[in-house]
């Protein structure tokens, strides 16, 4: 069976990470994910919280149509430097340095990867900045085979937030044996 490739961008970005130390880009499984949420919204606003090194925000990259824009964001200013570098060549992509709520100004957003901050801080407001049939994808989830979704003995709030939040319709996916993701449509 052949290889699945790996977008050029991102094997840069995990090589920025390596050389930084970094160890909490996107898994190639969430990536392929982006990669279709993405290509879902040809001429769509795609934003990220929490680039890193710019792996998540390159799958997304390798999903962008033509028309198509990405914003994302990143508090750290050395990994958002690398991650600028990533993407120089390309004006559709602009990566910010700061808080997650500098992504509200280009906001309402196709696609928001939400990686890193508003997820657990502000989750109403991260569900307000998607357009009507904006996707919405969360990973690093615990698969729980209960319900309401477990975390340890913990039933886990958050997820239980998104996947019955009134303005979404949500589902779990694993992404692999042992790790999971959200993905909701914001409702018209």
């Amino acid at each position: 069976m052949a290889e699945r490739a790996v977008p050029s961008r991102v094997v840069a970005a995990e090589r920025a990470a390596s050389e930084l130390g970094f160890t909490l880009s996107c898994i190639p499984e969430v990536g392929r994910l982006l990669k279709l949420a993405a290509a879902s919204k040809p001429h769509g606003v795609v934003a990220e919280s929490g680039t890193g090194t710019g792996v998540g925000a390159a799958w997304l990259h390798s999903g962008l149509g033509a028309g198509a824009r990405l914003v994302t964001v990143e508090r750290d200013e050395e990994l958002a430097r690398r991650a600028a570098g990533v993407f120089a060549d390309d004006d559709r992509v602009s990566v910010l340095t700061g808080d997650w709520r500098l992504l509200e100004r280009h906001a309402p957003f196709d696609v928001f990867f939400c990686d890193g901050g508003g997820k657990r801080e502000d989750p109403e407001r991260v569900v307000d900045l998607l357009a009507p049939g904006g996707l919405l994808v969360l990973d690093d989830f615990t698969p729980s085979s209960h319900w309401p979704p477990r975390h340890g003995d913990e039933v886990d709030e958050l997820r239980l937030f998104y996947l019955t939040h009134p303005s979404l319709d949500a589902t779990e996916v694993l992404t692999t044996p042992s790790t999971s993701a959200v993905i909701a449509a914001r409702r018209p």
